[in-house]
């Protein structure tokens, strides 16, 4: 079969298996047939738009974090009060991924991505312009739902890759995700301290416009991958969760992890607080800086998930991701101790976010969105569990009780994993 040719955008073609042995689509859903992944290189600028695009994007879930003092000051707000405009966020986030991004399997995918960058950059001067802390946690929490065009993109990067090269191609667009998780904080301290938090607001709003701009033009057109009506599209997550051990295995997994992650993330300026240096939260900040180096090595793990069809690298990059713990553990009470722990644990995490998902997008391709779907509500409930625990385990053990926390997950998590499923390797590459 010719192969189709990249610069005709959407011009995909596939044949359906099941009318090719004549058989008849049941009645109450018509899929169309999975498009073939082009077998022509995916061009090498569209990944790094994608990449660019989706730090970006991820980044507006985290520009309060460390905008928060100036934020209730200027709202006449604090404590608990305060709190839910974080909290808001990241719920809205989960709603938006359990709602709206299964649209990316029965809708075309560009004008969904490029409708929630326009709707994003809404939300976010609602947020600069707010005069109440109930207006910002409103458009705080509709920030959180249009946030959610990396879980649209990550998908689309994987359907567009040869599958010689999906691992590869989803290592570079996650890797621009990490980083704008970790960069985030930094620009927003430094936004917010010299031109104010509204203004970091503004730019944020902006720079969704010109992405929607970018991307309506750049990314190519898609058919939709499935057509159903809404409500079966939902309850169709409950079947791929029931019959999917793989995507089950791996969901857990990435949950562990991030759980890990977070343990550390949402402690780490109290920790600093508390040494005799009295380190602020703009030191804290500049960790998600040295946490790059982790996010750097995301297309090399990529690579090697393309090759392999076991699932060494989750075990190797969970063992990093406890290494890391280890190393924080007596070493934390001077920086380049938690620099080292903190290159260990974003390296651990990234890689086996990638392993992850290369094997879940190798599942079902007319059903990647949702599979994301069920794969980063599990991811981000599991984040939000570490946050709590985390926060916990300083409270009443301290950094030691943080660390042991962070490891504790990690154990669990090789434990998952020897006695997991072992299918869920990578498609074979195409010829």
């Amino acid at each position: 079969m010719r192969n189709p040719d990249l610069s005709f955008p959407g011009a995909y073609t596939g044949l359906d298996p099941g009318r090719a042995r004549g058989e008849s689509p049941p009645a109450s859903m018509t899929m169309h047939s999975p498009p073939e992944a082009p077998h022509t290189p995916l061009s090498t600028g569209l990944v790094w738009l994608m990449a660019a695009a989706s730090g970006a994007t991820v980044a507006n879930l985290y520009y309060n974090q460390p905008l928060l003092g100036d934020i209730g000051a200027a709202l006449g707000a604090s404590g608990s009060a305060l709190g839910l405009v974080p909290m808001l966020t990241q719920v809205g986030y989960a709603v938006g991924m359990l709602f709206i991004v299964p649209l990316g399997d029965s809708l075309e995918r560009r004008r969904v991505i490029v409708t929630m960058n326009t709707l994003v950059a809404l939300a976010l001067v609602g947020v600069a312009l707010a005069p109440t802390l109930h207006w910002m946690v409103a458009a705080s929490f509709v920030v959180g739902v249009t946030t959610i065009i990396p879980q649209l993109l990550v998908p689309f990067a994987a359907h567009l890759a040869p599958a010689a090269q999906r691992g590869r191609v989803v290592g570079t667009v996650m890797s621009g995700v990490l980083m704008g998780i970790l960069l985030s904080r930094t620009a927003a301290g430094f936004v917010g301290t010299h031109l104010g938090w509204r203004t970091m607001f503004w730019i944020a709003a902006g720079l969704m416009l010109a992405l929607a701009g970018v991307l309506r033009f750049t990314l190519p057109s898609q058919p939709p991958m499935a057509s159903m009506p809404y409500p079966q599209l939902l309850r169709s997550l409950i079947h791929l969760a029931r019959t999917e051990p793989v995507l089950r295995l791996h969901a857990v997994l990435g949950a562990l992890s991030f759980g890990a992650f977070s343990v550390f993330w949402s402690t780490l300026a109290l920790y600093l607080q508390s040494l005799p240096q009295k380190y602020d939260a703009q030191v804290a900040g500049l960790f998600g800086v040295v946490g790059v180096a982790g996010a750097a090595v995301a297309p090399l793990v990529g690579r090697h998930a393309d090759k392999r069809g076991d699932r060494r690298i989750n075990g190797a990059a969970i063992v990093v991701l406890l290494l890391s713990f280890v190393v924080m553990w007596p070493l934390g009470r001077w920086l380049w101790g938690i620099a080292l722990g903190v290159v260990l644990l974003d390296l651990g995490v990234q890689a086996n976010q990638i392993s992850n998902q290369t094997r879940v997008y190798s599942l079902r391709p007319e059903a990647r969105s949702r599979l994301n779907t069920l794969y980063m509500v599990t991811y981000f409930a599991g984040g939000a569990a570490g946050s709590w625990l985390g926060t916990f385990a300083w409270t009443h053990w301290g950094w030691g009780g943080v660390c042991a926390s962070g490891a504790a997950l990690c154990v669990v998590a090789l434990l998952v994993l020897k006695r997991g499923p072992k299918g869920g390797a990578p498609e074979a590459a195409e010829a």
